[in-house]
């Protein structure tokens, strides 16, 4: 490790969709791009600092889109939680395949493949230097998520929210359809909400205002941009 190498965050949770896995896929997870993603992991935490992780579950199952077509919303939202569980598991695989210690605790009870989310084993997994994966968000229907990562963010005092996305940080309009869409390198909590920025949701957002913690959200395409976060880069967009 370079000791000129300092990072600017002692612990944080970092936020991943479903999508991130599945790659150029239109489906499920490609095992190349959750190495991609486990070995950029591994840089970040072989400079110290604590790592925990919230993904979603939409390259597997939307809970919130099932249900527009029929779905009961809380049969649909639990479906939506147990694809976060096979996500969490495949990136437990890839980290622990690069021996990166790594427990995957879930909101759901399935103790075959999962410990129980306890929120003071969880902090003294990440004092012992092995990546936390949080799996079946909150355990509720109802909640995205991204209101996961916000709620246990607070629970395991993480010092920000690194937001992964596939664009640059935030825009004002999809810069993927928009050319000209506004970026923000810097917006607060408020402006977020009242703009309807899509961010993260609007509990999400809330949560963090009310506890003021931070949240960057950053290109994941980018080889390296965790690190470059970690190490206090001004790269992406940041929510304060």
């Amino acid at each position: 490790m370079d000791g000129k190498e300092t990072p600017q965050y002692s612990r944080v949770l970092l936020k991943l969709s479903g999508e991130a896995l599945m790659g150029s896929q239109g489906f499920g997870i490609d095992p190349e791009v959750v190495s991609g993603i486990a070995s950029e992991i591994r840089d970040v935490h072989s400079l110290g600092v604590e790592i925990a992780i919230v993904i979603g579950g939409g390259n597997i199952f939307r809970g919130l889109a099932a249900s527009s077509k029929g779905f009961d919303r809380v049969s649909a939202d639990h479906m939506g939680m147990l694809g976060t569980v096979i996500n969490a598991l495949a990136l437990q695989d890839a980290l622990e395949q690069i021996s990166v210690h790594t427990r995957v605790q879930s909101a759901i009870e399935m103790r075959q493949v999962a410990e129980m989310f306890i929120r003071r084993r969880a902090i003294r997994h990440l004092e012992k230097g092995r990546v936390v994966i949080f799996a079946a968000g909150t355990g509720n229907p109802y909640f995205s998520t991204d209101t996961t990562a916000a709620l246990r963010a607070m629970e395991i005092k993480a010092k920000v929210i690194l937001k992964a996305t596939k664009v640059d940080g935030i825009y004002d309009a999809d810069p993927e359809k928009v050319p000209n869409a506004k970026f923000f390198p810097e917006i607060s909590y408020i402006d977020v909400l009242t703009q309807g920025l899509g961010v993260m949701d609007t509990t999400a957002i809330s949560l963090c205002m009310d506890n003021k913690v931070p949240i960057i959200v950053f290109n994941m395409r980018t080889k390296g941009n965790i690190k470059r976060v970690i190490l206090g880069e001004r790269i992406g967009s940041r929510v304060y």
